[in-house]
């Protein structure tokens, strides 16, 4: 197993992190909003699926 020293550990490090292409602000909150509505349309989604699921089991049981 090959020795790797600190200092060229870190250097290495920066140098892959400068290949990184970073997003833009815009870029960064669009894609905030997004996940935000899509998991508030999820939650939506699965409440009323788990509102109908109950009804049918009140109906089917009787209770």
């Amino acid at each position: 197993m090959a020795k790797i020293e600190p200092a060229q550990f870190v250097r290495e490090v920066r140098q892959e992190t400068a290949k990184v292409t970073w997003p833009s602000r815009k870029e960064t909150l669009v894609t905030t909003g997004l996940v935000l509505a899509l998991s508030s349309l999820a939650a939506v989604f699965f409440l009323v699926v788990d509102q109908l699921i109950q009804l049918a089991m009140r109906l089917v049981f009787g209770f």
